[in-house]
């Protein structure tokens, strides 16, 4: 079973996301809860609310809406009856007569909503006027208020500058920006003083109300539109002439690019390191916390219900005042996991709780905070992680501001055409479900907001108790994964016969990079099985989902539930499903055989295991929530990589292919590139670093040797191009310090117990843990087991 499992799931399909964006761990779903339970898997749809589609049809009208409660939009499952005008809905069997401006619609002439293939759609209707005919009105600008850490060395700060002169110039010259800076203090820079900089400061050491910050700043409360929506952006009622200012004291704090270019520009020259003496022995004092109070305060006055960014960059811990993780004194190291599951993290519930309260503030005025962490020591992202994701907010986690992880991820947010990400603002996603589906909750970049219904499910898996949720931003590549209840009615309907088909909507309202509001339908359908027909359920069982959602569940119960041991469970689940799926005589592990379509689960469960998702003693609680906050919004072909990397071989006497993922691919005549997310690793074998060495490649008569070794170099360009944020670049040599990277993502067929057996030029892994095929020798054994 192991040699099967090793190479499969090396070969990509094309688009496995299909048209919609939407995949699904069971793509026909048992009928019945416990039908449901026996099937281990959990019942969950990952989806990429905005992703881009070429073919994608964008209907330039509002949605058609079944009546209240049910509210789901007019899509191709609908049964439409030309002759009488009237759409019966798929949800709730209502009938809808169609609105007067639908009346020339027939079987040959249909809208799009209705195209069979169109099951997602985008509505973008043309802005109304007060004289309800079609105008234009100028779309809200993006914000980008900027919160630059100055407690730096002076060359990393150096770094942080060039990084932002470059984003200046890459910013839409509409668009509002603003800076703070913080240290010891908060400095609140006024753009609006062109001739002299004024700056408004504020103590680091103890937390401030948002009025506090208003009548510091002079922006008093009556200035503040309140009542911004949570749910849909509310726009202030009267756009001046001179541009979007919801507040006329907005343009002194944040002003157009390409009014405030020369300003900016001057204050980074003249920004300088924090100068608050530093003791010896101490760690700089920091105010992180304070700062993204002041700039939340801000845009909550200036800006609300508006997209707005919050930037923060951040180059180490913050020491004092609200938000801190550790304190000044260097005696006091920095919180461990260790210390997080011996409830020792001394500031760690308090600063959470001050960053949750932060989110609740940004996810009702709809502004998101980005975070860039660039230091070698943690600077507390593990405490930040839930403002960041229940905003939607990018996390990029760095050595340095002069580390191309962050430069170039840096630089991909202000970028358009090709290299653009599509942020966008405001989302909010709803989910419409058949009447026999219950919605248990989301894991992924977002907030619940407490919409309770029907659909809603007693059992809460991440952010639960709603049927919609708030994404403050979001973009292109954002996902979301759904849990699903089943819990069929006691009555059936009218007919008496159950409905093969379920149905399930997703709608998504957004601001778009350009400032329109548009709204986004995806309605799939799958088919209910009986719990009897288990050939059904295995056909469409899809195993990358499977892995992914396992990771993602397990990683929110490693947080959320003392004492969970992730390992053990994820082994118990993997043996009841191999037990009730499996082909096998009872207690003769000889005979356990599992369908294709399960195959190569185990192989993923093994590498899940391994995973910095699971084994979090290698990392700090930063790097754990880092990769953790990635995993929860990646799709499904990205975050498959990140628990079971792909490996390339390239040769002379073969075309670059996929190698197993094993220390067996190791050869001294070979260079393997790793491809593991976060991190992108090319690994030469001993022979080819010394030919390497030697310079063959500079001489005409190796030019083949010099297309072998140019060959990965251009391949993983390729992989560094496409991916946010950009992946860490590793170059080493069989044998060298950084070939641990590689090693450590390779299952351990040869460890240093079984050396001998190896071939010359390979390699051994030194570790205990089992093997692939001792794995799988275990499973089928504990599977078969009367």
């Amino acid at each position: 079973m192991a040699e099967d499992l090793a190479g499969a799931g090396a070969a990509a399909a094309p688009d496995p996301d299909g048209p919609d964006g939407v995949r699904m761990t069971w793509n026909n779903w048992p009928r019945s809860k416990l039908e449901a339970s026996k099937c281990v898997v959990p019942v969950a749809a990952s989806i990429a609310p905005i992703r881009a589609s070429p073919s994608l049809l964008v209907l330039p009208y509002n949605p058609l809406r079944c009546k209240p409660p049910c509210s789901a939009v007019l899509n191709p499952f609908a049964r439409v009856d030309f002759a009488a005008k009237i759409w019966i809905c798929p949800f709730c069997f209502s009938r809808n007569h169609f609105p007067p401006h639908y009346a020339a619609i027939s079987e040959a002439v249909v809208p799009g909503e209705l195209y069979p293939q169109c099951t997602t759609v985008e509505y973008a209707p043309p802005p109304l006027d007060h004289y309800s005919a079609p105008s234009s009105p100028q779309p809200p600008p993006p914000v980008f208020l900027f919160v630059i850490d100055t407690c730096l060395i002076e060359e990393e700060l150096g770094f942080v500058k060039s990084a932002m002169r470059r984003a200046i110039g890459l910013l839409p010259d509409h668009a509002l920006v603003g800076l703070v800076t913080f240290g010891t203090q908060v400095h609140l820079y006024e753009l609006g003083f062109a001739d002299v900089s004024k700056i408004f400061v504020f103590r680091g050491t103890k937390e401030i109300s948002k009025d506090q910050i208003l009548d510091h700043l002079g922006l008093s409360a009556s200035s503040v539109r309140h009542g911004a929506a949570v749910g849909a952006p509310g726009y202030p009622k009267v756009p001046q002439a001179n541009g979007f200012h919801p507040s006329g004291s907005v343009n002194r704090f944040l002003l157009p690019a390409a009014d405030c270019e020369y300003a900016l520009s001057s204050l980074l020259d003249e920004l300088q390191t924090d100068q608050w003496p530093v003791e010896a022995g101490n760690r700089a004092l920091r105010c992180t916390g304070v700062a993204l109070n002041v700039a939340s305060g801000l845009l909550g006055a200036c800006m609300p219900g508006t997209g707005a960014r919050i930037i923060a960059l951040v180059g180490g811990p913050c020491t004092q005042g609200p938000g801190m993780i550790v304190s000044k004194d260097f005696s006091e190291s920095v919180r461990s996991h260790k210390d997080l599951d011996k409830d020792a993290g001394t500031h760690f519930h308090k600063a959470v709780k001050f960053y949750d309260n932060l989110a609740k503030q940004l996810v009702n005025q709809g502004h998101v905070l980005d975070l860039f962490a660039s230091a070698v020591d943690q600077v507390g992202l593990a405490e930040m992680k839930v403002a960041v994701e229940r905003t939607g907010g990018l996390v990029v986690l760095a050595e340095s501001f002069g580390h191309p992880v962050f430069k170039d991820s840096f630089k991909r947010i202000f970028e358009d055409g090709e290299q653009s990400l599509g942020l966008s603002f405001n989302g909010t996603l709803e989910i419409n479900c058949s009447k026999d589906i219950k919605i248990q909750g989301v894991i992924g970049p977002c907030t619940s907001l407490e919409k309770k219904g029907a659909l809603c499910a007693d059992t809460i898996v991440g952010q639960g108790n709603t049927t919609s949720w708030k994404m403050c931003g979001l973009d292109r590549t954002t996902c979301l994964t759904v849990f699903f209840e089943i819990s069929p009615s006691e009555r059936p309907n009218q007919s008496g016969i159950p409905n093969p088909q379920l149905y399930i909507q997703f709608l998504t309202n957004y601001q778009g990079p350009e400032g329109q509001m548009r709204l986004r339908v995806t309605t799939v359908t799958r088919r209910w099985v009986d719990g009897s027909c288990t050939e059904e359920l295995v056909e469409g069982f899809d195993q990358e989902t499977a892995a992914v959602v396992f990771a993602r569940y397990v990683s929110l119960k490693m947080e959320m539930e003392q004492e969970f041991d992730a390992t053990r469970w994820l082994d118990r689940s993997l043996i009841r499903f191999c037990s009730r799926f499996g082909d096998y005589r009872k207690d003769d592990p000889a005979s356990f055989t599992l369908n294709p379509n399960f195959s190569i689960l185990p192989q993923f469960m093994f590498n899940l295991r391994r995973s910095q998702f699971v084994q979090v003693i290698n990392n700090s609680p930063d790097e754990t929530a880092y990769f953790r906050m990635l995993l929860n919004r990646e799709s499904i072909s990205n975050s498959v990589v990140m628990i079971q990397p792909s490996l390339l071989s390239y040769s002379f006497n073969s075309p670059p292919s996929p190698a197993l993922l094993d220390v067996a691919s190791i050869s001294a005549d070979r260079i393997l590139l790793l491809d593991a997310y976060f991190s992108v690793v090319i690994f030469h074998g001993m022979t080819i670093a010394q030919w390497r060495n030697m310079g063959y490649q500079n001489q005409p008569e190796h030019q083949v040797f010099a297309q072998l070794l140019q060959a990965p170099q251009d391949d993983a360009q390729i992989i560094i191009k496409n991916r946010f944020p950009v992946p860490r670049l590793v170059i080493c040599d069989h044998h060298g310090s950084q070939a641990r990277f590689l090693l450590a993502k390779l299952n351990p067929s040869a460890t240093y117990n079984s050396a001998h057996e190896v071939a010359p030029g390979s390699d051994v892994i030194f570790t205990n843990d089992v093997s692939l095929q001792i794995f799988c020798e275990h499973l089928q054994r504990l599977a078969v087991q009367s």
